[in-house]
C-alpha cells in the first residue's frame, strides 16, 4: 500500500521492535566550550538532538547561552545547563566543573571549541596580541582537559575533542598567533590519546574549513572569494557540517578512532 507520507527509518524500527529506539547520546555528559554561538552552538544543539546531556559554557554571551540551553530543553530529547566560564581562567573552570557535576554527574565528553583571533601581520603583532590568544586557544584547552581528565579516563565512553582548524595546517597570513595554537592542538591531541589508550577512552580532532560564522563574516568579500578558489567543493563549510563530525566521535560508533585530524574543509590540501 502506497502513502503520501514519506517513510521513517527509526519510526519503522520502533514499529516493528514495539520498543522505543534510544538515542545514541542518551544519559552521556557532555561539556562544549564556546557554546553560544557559531560552530559551539551547533555542537551543543546537534548533541542534544542526539540525547547528550549538555553543559553549554559561555564566556560573555549569557542570553545566547540560554536560547542555546532552551532549545535543547524544548526540542530535543537531550537536557542541558549554562555554565559561565573564561576558559583561561582555572578557577572559573573549576566552577563549571562544579555545576556539570551537579547537575549530571560525570563528565563523559568534553569538547574544546572556545577560542578567539587577534589578527594582525607579525611585524605589527604585539606581545600582547600573542599571548591573549595562546591564553585562550592552548591554555583554555589545558585548563579544561586537565579539569575534567580523570572523568575522562574513568568514564565507559571517554571522549575528548578537540576543534582545530585549518589554519593550523595551513598557515593564514595575518594569524601567526592562532596558527600557532591550532597546529600545537595536533600534538596535544595525538599525546592524550595515548594516555588515554589503556583505559578505552580517546581523543581526536576536528580541523574545520572555512565555516560561515560570524568570524567569516567579517572578511572583505574579495578575500572570501580568494578562499572560495582554493576549496573543491566550491561552498563554505555550514556550522552543522562541523557538528555531525563532533557528534560522531562522542559516540559509541568512533571507539576505534584515536589520535585522529579530521579535515572537514572541502577538500582543501594541507
Amino acid at each position: 500500500m502506497s502513502t503520501d507520507a514519506e517513510s521513517d527509518p527509526a519510526r519503522e524500527t520502533e514499529a516493528t521492535s514495539g520498543t522505543a529506539v534510544e538515542p545514541m547520546l542518551a544519559g552521556q555528559t557532555c561539556v562544549v566550550t564556546g557554546a553560544s554561538r557559531g560552530i559551539g552552538r551547533a555542537i551543543a544543539e546537534e548533541l542534544g538532538t542526539h540525547g547528550a546531556q549538555v553543559v553549554v559554557n559561555y564566556r560573555s554571551s549569557e542570553a545566547a547561552a540560554h536560547e542555546v540551553r532552551e532549545y535543547i530543553e524544548a526540542e530535543t530529547p537531550g537536557t542541558a545547563v549554562t555554565a559561565q566560564a573564561d576558559v583561561s581562567d582555572r578557577d572559573e573552570v573549576a566552577e563549571m566543573a562544579d555545576t556539570a557535576h551537579e547537575a549530571f554527574g560525570r563528565v563523559n565528553v568534553l569538547i574544546n571549541n572556545a577560542g578567539l583571533t587577534v589578527d594582525k601581520k607579525f611585524e605589527n603583532m604585539t606581545r600582547e596580541d600573542w599571548d591573549k590568544v595562546i591564553d585562550v586557544n592552548l591554555g583554555g584547552v589545558f585548563n579544561c582537559t586537565k579539569t575534567f581528565f580523570e572523568d575522562i579516563r574513568e568514564s565507559e565512553c571517554g571522549r575528548l575533542i578537540n576543534i582545530s582548524s585549518v589554519v593550523g595546517q595551513q598557515g593564514n597570513y595575518g594569524q601567526a598567533n592562532y596558527a600557532t595554537t591550532k597546529s600545537g592542538l595536533f600534538g596535544f591531541t595525538r599525546t592524550i590519546a595515548l594516555e588515554l589508550a589503556h583505559e578505552g577512552s580517546t581523543a581526536n580532532c576536528v580541523a574545520p574549513g572555512f565555516v560561515e560564522t560570524d568570524m567569516l563574516e567579517s572578511v572583505p568579500e574579495r578575500v572570501k572569494q580568494k578562499i572560495l578558489d582554493r576549496i573543491p567543493l566550491d561552498r563554505f563549510a555550514q556550522p552543522e557540517d562541523i557538528a555531525c563530525m563532533v557528534r560522531f566521535l562522542a559516540c559509541e560508533e568512533s571507539s576505534y578512532m584515536t589520535g585522529q585530524i579530521m579535515a572537514v574543509n572541502g577538500g582543501m590540501e594541507w
